[in-house]
């Protein structure tokens, strides 16, 4: 079963220096039949202005992932880590017990990025932060491990979920596959260009909220950069 959810219809805000779009519910938009697909609790498309961006503020019990897809965003933290990460690269903090951090987009072009949140197996734990980058030339083709939890994924950035968060870019024509477990929560969101899941078209920043499926077959109906959530 494959749920479209196109961006146009998407929750969002227009903050002004922040344009968000909420695939589900979060901030002033609420659905109480949108509030995740299992374990994945926020997957936010945002674009920050230059020279702006999040102040400090709490977080815990969350494991967010941020991927960014143009420009760059610098975090600071309370834990004393700072980092920049551009675009092709990927960050994650586990909030575990509680931590604060900011996000500024200190560039001089707007900074576009996917924030992921998975609620984590467990509550509390030291909070940790960590990047890495994933140059899209290593993920042409097929699907890239960014993010997991899961025992095995030992490239990819840890969170504290039972989850994995892939990538990959697909030339138009190209096909990825991916095998699924039925009981699984899958949620994909083109970053560029349009592509077919099992049969289903999925536009740029439209979500596709899948059940059910042991397999997906994706395939690029034009030059595609996609993210893909695996979740309890």
């Amino acid at each position: 079963m494959i749920e479209l959810r196109p961006f146009d219809k998407l929750g969002g805000a227009d903050h002004g220096w922040l344009k968000a779009r909420h695939h589900f519910s979060f901030a002033s938009y609420y659905d109480p039949n949108n509030m995740g697909h299992g374990s994945l609790r926020v997957w936010n498309d945002d674009e920050i202005a230059p020279n702006t961006g999040f102040p400090p503020h709490p977080h815990r019990d969350m494991e967010i992932i941020t991927y960014v897809r143009d420009g760059a965003i610098t975090h600071e933290d309370s834990l004393g880590n700072r980092g920049r990460t551009e675009a092709g690269d990927v960050q994650v903090m586990s909030a575990g017990s509680g931590v604060r951090h900011s996000e500024y987009n200190l560039e001089p072009d707007t900074t576009r990025i996917f924030q992921i949140w998975i609620e984590p197996a467990q509550g509390g734990g030291q909070p940790t932060w960590g990047s890495k980058p994933f140059p899209k030339s290593d993920r042409s083709g097929k699907l890239v491990t960014i993010a997991s939890g899961i025992k095995g994924d030992n490239d990819a950035l840890p969170i504290r979920a039972d989850a994995r968060v892939l990538a990959t870019t697909l030339k138009a024509g190209e096909t990825a596959e991916y095998a699924a477990d039925k009981t699984r929560h899958l949620y994909l969101v083109p970053a560029a260009g349009s592509v077919e899941v099992n049969g289903v078209r999925v536009g740029a920043r439209d979500g596709a909220a899948i059940r059910d499926e042991s397999r997906l077959t994706i395939t690029a109906l034009e030059d595609a950069e996609l993210v893909l959530v695996d979740a309890a």
